[in-house]
């Protein structure tokens, strides 16, 4: 599979670091060169890299940057995104506040779909924290990732992404659930001070 990373943050890191476990094909596209080939350095893999803007090759993209940052990549690669599989990670949340955001579309994973329609806009990782993505676990447990989306065949995609990764799929439905992982996955940081766990949580389903 190849795979573009948007974004050269720490969710970034956590996704490209399951997708090199994976066996993945990976490019990491950063707001400037050199961010790129800083942490593709730091991988344990080899990593293509590239500056946001250049084109996109992968079939699969992920948008690995903050909500705020959405409408710019959609701007910059609306027509490149038509047929592709665009993995949406975010969650709509004031970067210096945290404060849940609303979105008038319902949730970003479909504010995303209607932007951009041609694109298969699957919705996974926003339930996820980065530091345990890297980890691939929590006490030992794999990861649970959430996937919504209309497409099946970009859902099946995205699945392989997360199981050849080490980490567990829940295809939670249609992309009209995303308005549901968005809340979970504001949920997720909102206990954060609560539980003491910095960030090392995760959110699993056991049966």
């Amino acid at each position: 599979m190849d795979i573009t990373i948007i974004g050269t943050g720490n969710m970034a890191r956590g996704i490209a670091t399951r997708a090199l476990e994976g066996g993945q094909d990976v490019t990491l596209l950063g707001t400037a060169q050199a961010k790129a080939d800083a942490l593709a350095q730091e991988l344990p893999g080899e990593v293509r890299t590239g500056q946001v803007g250049d084109p996109l090759a992968a079939d699969v993209v992920v948008l690995a940057v903050w909500y705020q940052a959405v409408p710019d990549v959609l701007a910059r690669y609306g027509d490149q995104l038509a047929g592709k599989v665009v993995v949406d990670i975010t969650n709509p949340v004031d970067p210096e506040t945290y404060a849940p955001l609303t979105v008038e579309a319902g949730s970003v994973a479909q504010e995303i779909a209607d932007t951009v329609p041609g694109a298969k806009v699957v919705k996974a990782f926003n339930t996820t924290f980065a530091g345990t993505l890297v980890d691939g676990e929590v006490a030992g447990t794999p990861l649970d990732v959430f996937v919504a989306g209309d497409d099946d065949e970009a859902k099946r995609v995205v699945t392989q992404l997360v199981t050849e990764g080490g980490l567990r799929a829940v295809d939670v439905g249609p992309l009209a659930l995303a308005r549901q992982l968005e809340g979970a996955g504001y949920l997720n940081m909102a206990v954060q001070p609560a539980l003491g766990t910095n960030y090392a949580s995760a959110l699993k389903v056991v049966a």
